[in-house]
């Protein structure tokens, strides 16, 4: 958790509208146990602690949420391992996975800062898969 997001109030979002512009660099050892803290049993990693992480539960991801239109955009460019750990849990079962979320407000304005001219065509790939 950031310090600048830290008096956010937390949401759960599916998972499958949350996108992820930016290819992570990933640690699988890190992400194997988020994915056995989510199935309940807490476990550590070279590089991810067990303490204050309860069983089932990992920190909430920050997401950037776009509104326009009536429609919501959700976007995430860091919580790399909790976000691939959700993802390796929504292939095992067949519920829909909700991700536990700090919503920051944002516009393509917003987005624009970290992913430059690109942002318009996202917004127009995303109506689209959801057309």
């Amino acid at each position: 958790m950031s310090f600048q997001t830290a008096s956010l109030k937390v949401e759960s979002v599916p998972l499958e509208e949350i996108r992820r512009p930016i290819p992570p660099v990933l640690d699988h050892q890190k992400i194997d146990a988020m994915v056995s803290t989510l199935n309940g049993v807490p476990m550590a990693s070279a590089t991810c602690g067990i303490a204050d992480i309860e069983a089932g539960e990992l920190p909430p991801i920050d997401v950037f949420k776009v509104r326009e239109q009536g429609k919501n955009y959700y976007f995430a460019f860091g919580g790399c391992h909790r976000f691939q750990a959700y993802e390796r849990i929504s292939k095992e079962g067949s519920k829909q996975v909700m991700v536990k979320c700090k919503i920051l407000p944002a516009t393509r304005k917003t987005l624009k800062v970290y992913l430059g001219g690109s942002v318009d065509q996202m917004f127009e790939d995303i109506d689209q898969q959801n057309s």
